[in-house]
């Protein structure tokens, strides 16, 4: 509803031709004017106050009045007030349409259509008014009214297109899609090569459950407009609507790679094509030759090219990736996201300098996102610069908002973790433990804590109990369920570890990693199965276990820990 237009300010609002040359209640009322122009309501208000009561046979006051207490959203007084001007001064356009507007605030739209409704007829050189009353009627569920009014806009003259959708838009309120096609129909009339209005009246008979007739305007359009990017738009999403996939997939390429369609466009229909593709294998090898060549089509727009750099990353062409991140962030460099992409491709350990070199630039573009001095400490902490690690990202912490508790809570665990590399275990339990009290349900920070107190052999009943509410969170992820059986194990219980364990081996399946196998087989030989224990390590050593004793324990058939 677009019923600000009862707010338009009164071009002739001063004193009433009937005030005398009484100079005190004159300079009261422009001094009122001139406190609102100044953004000074309340004094304005006590200003227009002191003039009604001096003058109150003069509209102009409690008009003046009855607009602050709308903008102060106290309808009842602003009525009051308005009602007040108007029995003063019954033929004042401007009162009535403030009282539409406060009538329309409180939802009584159709009084407030029937107000200007009334000064439609009474000043017909408006050409707002029509429109006014056709949208307070629309608002009011009287549609039939509402479209006469847009059809009086219309004869005086306003052709705006929106005025035709608008009623095409009321017709279907009123379930008479047969009208609104005639309306799109008179615009083809008027304007045959506008493909827009053949993509508008095909969904309109697709959205109104009739197909065949949909058909029938797509397959003429396609015969006068066979190379329009909305005729071809059209199309596509007919055969999408017809369950036609294959069909969809051929007008939907035609489209997308029309040079006539803007760049957004374009990728706004890849995206749709994208959620029609049965599985991420089809979207890496058929989505990124379409990338490929919008790239091509495109290769000054700094969005495009970042879009070509997620289907890059889906495909595991990193290297590529960070091309066309970095062309991307050339042609736009104030894009964040586009920065985020790049430094996420940037996380593994190998590419610690090139993380440390743009989480730099990032910073210095960025300086008051905590991301970018979170990748900074991740940075220095795959170089094991653990000093300037933890430098960064306390940084990151402080600018980060506790009310984003996921993010936050994830930078206490890398903290924590960098605290637990540098053996300064308190600290790293100081900053499990704050993570865990901003996101209780970080499974994570959870496992992690659990394992180093494991690691370290210390605390393993709290271990034990920060274990279980990990598995009570994502009870079927491996590593948690590994993470357990090694608390279990250190404890000494290794018939319940070597049930968590197995629980890990059975839920990675073929996948299962090699260490998995390495700690059943330490568990068969705690066990004093030997055989066992020789067994699992020789399946860990095939699934290409790291394990320095490995091959030691395998030869001597004895465990190395």
């Amino acid at each position: 509803m677009r019923h600000g237009y009862a707010q338009r300010d009164n071009p002739d609002s001063v004193l009433n031709a009937n005030m005398t040359a009484l100079t005190k209640p004159d300079n009261i009322y422009f001094d009122g004017i001139k406190a609102k122009i100044q953004n000074d309501p309340q004094h304005a208000r006590e200003l227009f106050e002191q003039f009604v009561a001096l003058k109150p046979d003069v509209g102009a006051g409690y008009y003046e009045l009855s607009k602050l207490y709308y903008n102060d959203k106290k309808t009842d007084k602003a009525e009051a007030d308005i009602k007040k001007a108007i029995a003063l001064e019954p033929t004042n356009k401007w009162y009535k349409e403030q009282y539409a507007s406060i009538l329309a605030e409180v939802g009584n739209f159709l009084e407030a259509a029937k107000i200007i409704g009334e000064l439609c007829t009474s000043d017909p050189t408006d050409d707002e008014y029509p429109k006014m009353a056709a949208e307070y009627f629309e608002r009011a569920q009287k549609f039939a009214e509402a479209i006469k009014y847009v059809d009086l806009a219309i004869q005086r003259g306003d052709d705006d297109e929106d005025l035709y959708m608008h009623k095409v838009q009321l017709y279907l309120e009123m379930n008479n899609a047969d009208k609104a096609a005639a309306v799109i129909n008179d615009l083809l009339s008027r304007d045959p090569h506008n493909g827009k209005y053949y993509k508008l009246l095909g969904e309109l008979y697709d959205n109104n459950k009739e197909p065949k007739k949909a058909t029938e305007v797509f397959n003429k359009a396609v015969k006068e407009l066979p190379d329009d990017p909305q005729v071809q738009i059209g199309v596509a999403e007919h055969y999408l609507k017809l369950g036609d996939t294959a069909a969809y997939i051929v007008s939907v390429k035609k489209a997308i790679f029309n040079p006539d369609l803007d760049a957004q466009m374009q990728l706004d229909q890849l995206g749709t094509y994208i959620q029609t593709l049965p599985n991420d294998s089809i979207l890496r090898t058929d989505g990124l030759p379409i990338m490929r060549r919008l790239a091509a089509m495109h290769p000054i727009d700094a969005q495009v090219l970042s879009v070509f750099g997620e289907f890059l990353d889906m495909n595991n062409k990193r290297d590529s990736a960070v091309m066309a991140y970095k062309t991307s962030l050339a042609i736009k460099p104030a894009d964040f996201n586009v920065w985020k992409k790049l430094l996420d491709d940037y996380t593994d350990k190998p590419s610690a300098d090139s993380l440390v070199k743009y989480s730099d630039k990032a910073i210095r573009l960025f300086p008051n996102q905590a991301i970018t001095s979170y990748y900074s400490a991740l940075a220095y902490s795959n170089k094991k610069d653990f000093p300037r690690a933890i430098k960064a990202i306390n940084r990151a912490i402080d600018a980060q908002p506790e009310t984003n508790k996921p993010v936050i809570s994830e930078m206490y665990a890398l903290l924590a973790d960098i605290y637990h590399i540098t053996k300064q275990d308190d600290l790293s339990d100081q900053a499990f433990e704050k993570g865990l009290s901003i996101d209780p349900g970080n499974s994570g920070l959870l496992n992690n804590y659990s394992y180093y107190l494991s690691e370290r052999g210390k605390k393993l009943d709290e271990a034990e109990k920060l274990s279980k509410r990990t598995l009570d969170i994502r009870p079927s992820y491996p590593t948690y369920q590994d993470t357990n059986c090694r608390i279990l194990y250190k404890k000494g219980e290794y018939e319940k570890a070597k049930t968590f364990v197995q629980k890990a081996i059975d839920l990675s399946g073929a996948g299962a990693d090699a260490t998995l196998y390495d700690h059943m087989g330490n568990i068969y030989y705690k066990l004093n199965n030997k055989e066992k224990a020789a067994e699992y390590w020789r399946m860990s050593k095939e699934k290409g276990g790291d394990d320095p004793q490995l091959d030691k324990k395998i030869s001597e058939g004895k465990l190395y820990e």
